[in-house]
């Protein structure tokens, strides 16, 4: 069965962004493991779920990379990947999704996602998304967590899990250290959760 594995850049106090939206603090240690890591990771998988604000800022600027002369070789072929993949977005204000193999779904239901992971094929990714991630985690449907912790404190700003119904308890399957001091931490739920209650 196909998982559900989110992946977030996090600060040590636990903020995935500024108070105004700000994420200047990621670039700030990107490196050739963050790289390795942000590799593995897509070719590990053939589906992104984005919530709508990720998903603007996604389809902003990946589908122009592989045409740019100012990217990496490296930063072009992983444009490639992700223009390539299936992506899913949850949105009830978007109109359209124009990013190539893009589907619009204007609601979460369990059962279509579980059906999604009953489907033959490779993981599906969550990057950012913070409210998909909280609606999801409230159905029991993320299989894994993938954070990203940053050697920065912010002090405020937009918190990863916001308005949750009910305590998870995780257990942590795998960390790295990359040399930047960014720790990746790989949590699974304890248990499953039934998502159809």
């Amino acid at each position: 069965m196909r998982k559900i594995i989110s992946t977030t850049w996090i600060t040590l106090d636990g903020f995935i962004a500024g108070a105004n939206g700000e994420m200047d603090w990621v670039g700030e240690v990107y490196d050739q493991a963050m790289g390795k890591y942000e590799d593995d990771l897509v070719s590990s998988a053939d589906m992104l779920l984005f919530g709508r604000v990720t998903y603007q800022s996604f389809a902003g600027s990946w589908p122009y990379v592989p045409d740019n002369p100012q990217a990496s070789e490296g930063e072009k072929e992983y444009a490639r990947k992700l223009n390539a993949m299936h992506k899913i977005v949850f949105s009830r204000t978007l109109p359209t999704a124009e990013w190539n193999n893009s589907r619009l779904v204007k609601e979460v239901i369990p059962e279509e996602i579980e059906h999604l992971k009953q489907e033959p094929g490779r993981d599906m990714l969550i990057y950012g998304s913070a409210s998909l991630v909280s609606t999801l985690t409230d159905l029991g449907l993320i299989d894994e967590y993938q954070l990203l912790v940053h050697p920065v404190i912010l002090g405020g700003g937009k918190a990863l899990f916001q308005n949750l119904k009910d305590r998870v308890k995780l257990k942590l399957v795998n960390s790295k250290t990359h040399p930047s001091g960014v720790m990746v931490l790989s949590y699974q739920p304890r248990e499953k959760r039934d998502s159809t209650q």
